[in-house]
This record gives C-alpha cells, structure tokens and sequence, in this order.
C-alpha cells in the first residue's frame, strides 16, 4: 500500500513540479496580461516548484525502503558499491555545472527580476548550464539508489528539463529581443558549441 502511494505522490510532485516551474520561467509572457506584478508572481511560483521537488527527493528515497510490488528488478545486478561510484562520477561534475549556472546567473535563478541583464561567465559557453547539471544529479541518485526503477524514471527528467529550457528560452526571447537571438546563435543550448574558425 505504502508503495503505490508514494508512487502517485511521486508522479503528482513531478507533474507539479514541473507545472510551477514552468509558470515561474514566464515572468515577460504573463507581464503582458498582469503587469510588473508578474515577477514577484512568477517567485511565487519558483518556490511551489521547488517545495514539489524536495517532495519528489523524499519521493525517491521512500521508493529504496518501499519499492513497487511489481515483477521489476529491485536492484541492480553488481554490487553496490560499482553504483555510488557511478553515481559520484555523474554526481560531481552535476554538481559543478549546476552551481556555477548559479553563481553566474546570481540572483535571477531564485528571484526573476525585470531589470535584470542577460548572463555571463559560463553562460557565454552554454545557454542552460543549470539544467544540464539538475537533470544528471537525478540520474545519480537512483544509481546510489541502486534502482533499476527509479533509473528508468530519471530519464524522464531529461524530457522535462528540455520543456523547461525550450519555454524558458520563448519568454527571454520575449523580455531581452535582438540580443538575446543573437546569444541564442553564438551560444551553445545544452552542449557548447564548436567554435567558428575565421
């Protein structure tokens, strides 16, 4: 019992989740029809987002102690500790490109704000370093996990965070015009781009 209901609480906060944080990446769109009100809006939003992400962190580790009683392999055939190495070796680099899309775009990952200029630093190398990073560290929790499960549903991740960056970018389009489509054509979306020999 306990595992089917942690199982649609899991499904119900990534639905959620990925609800809010959609809303939250629109603060130009949904100026148009509330005014500047929209940013502290779309904070709002940003915040519900990641209150249903932490629910679905809670969901993920539930799901080690109380897994689907279906016919489904409940771990991994190796030892365990083959997983946390893989899991570390997705984990750290993860983790280095998500917290350095952070740092460059400061505040703004947290709080959008209208007066707020177009990024820099690791952004002038990759449009969406904080997805690419979030999308992996949930790969690398179902492999300390050790479940083939909940490796099959972090896949699901990568689809959503490509919806997050796809959205994201129509709204910037929106609030930065030209120069923003002009960063979009020199600048990589989710893997760097080559650079162009003179």
């Amino acid at each position: 019992m306990i595992d089917w209901i942690n199982f649609i609480v899991l499904v119900l906060s990534t639905v959620l989740m990925a609800h809010f944080y959609i809303k939250s990446i629109r603060p130009a769109a949904l100026e148009k029809e509330i005014g500047e009100s929209a940013y502290p809006k779309c904070k709002q939003y940003r915040i519900i987002a990641s209150a249903f992400e932490v629910v679905t962190i809670v969901n993920y580790l539930i799901y080690y102690f109380y897994p689907l009683s279906i016919d489904f392999p409940r771990f991994l055939p190796w030892e365990h500790w083959i997983f946390v190495i893989v899991g570390f070796v997705i984990l750290i680099p993860s983790l280095a490109l998500m917290f350095k899309g952070l740092k460059d775009a400061g505040k703004e990952s947290l709080e959008p704000k209208k007066e707020h200029t177009l990024y820099s630093g690791i952004y002038d190398t990759l449009r969406h370093p904080q997805a690419v990073g979030e999308a992996f560290i949930w790969l690398a929790i179902s492999f300390f996990l050790n479940s083939p499960f909940l490796i099959l549903y972090s896949f699901l991740w990568f689809s959503i965070f490509y919806v997050f960056c796809i959205a994201e970018e129509k709204d910037l389009v929106i609030r930065y015009g030209r120069p923003y489509l002009e960063y979009r054509d020199r600048v990589g979306f989710l893997i760097p781009k080559r650079k162009r020999k003179k």
